[in-house]
């Protein structure tokens, strides 16, 4: 008998796929498009922020992906499964979880706006059209920092936020996160054992835990710690190896950080799979062949093989790779045939409901989104 897929024999397989929508990114249509698109292509993990509007929206499109690939005969769409859903922690400031913000009166009137060009997730604008509004988009803006030291007035700065214990219960028993990542740095074993003792009660509901850090000295003896608080664990571990942090968008080299991260861990034969992420785009897979750092193999083992990586995350150059599509897209959205109710958790307000841009409702614009998102996870699928 063939074995019906499941997410975590990607995982054991060497051929893991992660989307990340973004710690910090709230843009519910695009958090909402990207997951359908992905998850269509064949997505193992779509991570989001923890934020139950994110949750919501995310939620809503693997419905929708799970009744496109019950009814269709397209082998793109073809009844693989739906991917895990797991949600980003922080254990305290991280680049990850803040946006960017500056006072638009300040800005001098001859300044040539090179913040607005560099953003890439056009979160900055000025005088946008319709609302008159200039300043940073709060929901499209991800913490890249890049606008940061290119202000020519330094005008901008950012407000970060930690991740709050008891957010933690309901994001598992209500939101219906599958998996959890914590991200952490070097040096923070007290905050990330406080944040962990509010996780551990849940842990048994939950798929994976993944432990995300960016290299630092000390980086092997810090992961051994961190494992020595959470153990044992009823779930497979993942450690992220964030090389460059979300900079796959820039260039094909960034790419060089994630895997030279990735082999560090795999030298440490920690328990658990390493996953690369930061910097990661469509380079990052024939890098690691041309290291001997992919399996080779299909056979499903109960242990993940060392040296290998298991699985790759991308964010920004995924979104980035769909973005002419969402942004298409989303120029429909004043039409109602266009449009999908989603329910949205309002903090201090109820539940409300938004109507988001339905890339489903555009077959032709479902179709290149798809076939985009497949040909960066075709990269770790074929193998």
């Amino acid at each position: 008998m063939t074995e019906h897929y499941h997410p975590l024999n990607s995982l054991k397989d060497g051929h893991w796929f992660k989307l990340i929508c973004g710690a910090s990114f709230q843009h519910l249509p695009a958090v909402r498009n990207l997951t359908l698109a992905y998850t269509l292509a064949g997505a193992d993990c779509i991570d989001v922020a923890a934020d139950p509007a994110a949750v919501a929206a995310a939620k809503e499109a693997l419905q929708v992906a799970s009744e496109l690939q019950a009814r269709t005969q397209n082998r793109r769409f073809g009844g693989k499964g739906l991917p895990l859903l797991m949600v980003s922690l922080n254990d305290g400031e991280d680049p990850h979880f803040r946006k960017a913000e500056f006072n638009p009166a300040d800005c001098p009137a001859d300044c040539w706006r090179p913040c607005e060009k560099i953003c890439p997730a056009e979160a900055i604008v000025f005088q946008s059209a319709g609302s008159g509004f200039s300043g940073v988009i709060d929901q499209q803006c991800y913490g890249c920092g890049r606008c940061l030291p290119i202000c020519p007035s330094q005008l901008i700065y950012t407000r970060s936020y930690v991740s709050a214990p008891a957010a933690i219960a309901p994001l598992i028993l209500q939101s219906g996160a599958d998996a959890l990542e914590i991200h952490t740095q070097v040096g923070r074993e007290a905050d990330f054992a406080r944040l962990w003792s509010s996780i551990a009660p849940w842990v048994g509901q939950l798929k994976v835990i993944a432990i995300s850090c960016p290299d630092g000295d000390g980086l092997i003896d810090y992961l051994r710690t961190l494992y020595q608080i959470i153990s044992p664990l009823p779930c497979p571990l993942i450690w992220q190896t964030d090389g460059r942090p979300m900079s796959g968008d820039i260039g094909t080299g960034t790419t060089r950080a994630a895997v030279k991260l990735g082999q560090k861990v795999l030298a440490a034969q920690l328990p658990g799979y390493v996953q690369l992420a930061g910097g990661t785009n469509a380079h990052t897979v024939s890098k690691l062949r041309a290291d001997g750092l992919m399996k080779d193999g299909g056979k499903n083992l109960s242990v993940p093989p060392v040296p290998y990586i298991a699985g790759v995350a991308y964010g920004s150059y995924a979104r980035v790779l769909l973005s002419p599509i969402l942004e298409q897209l989303e120029t429909m959205q004043t039409d109602r045939a266009y449009a999908v109710p989603v329910a949205v958790a309002r903090s201090g307000a109820g539940v409300q409901t938004s109507r988001l841009p339905q890339l489903e409702a555009v077959p032709e614009l479902l179709s290149e989104a798809v076939s985009l998102a497949c040909s960066l996870v075709s990269q770790l699928k074929e193998i």
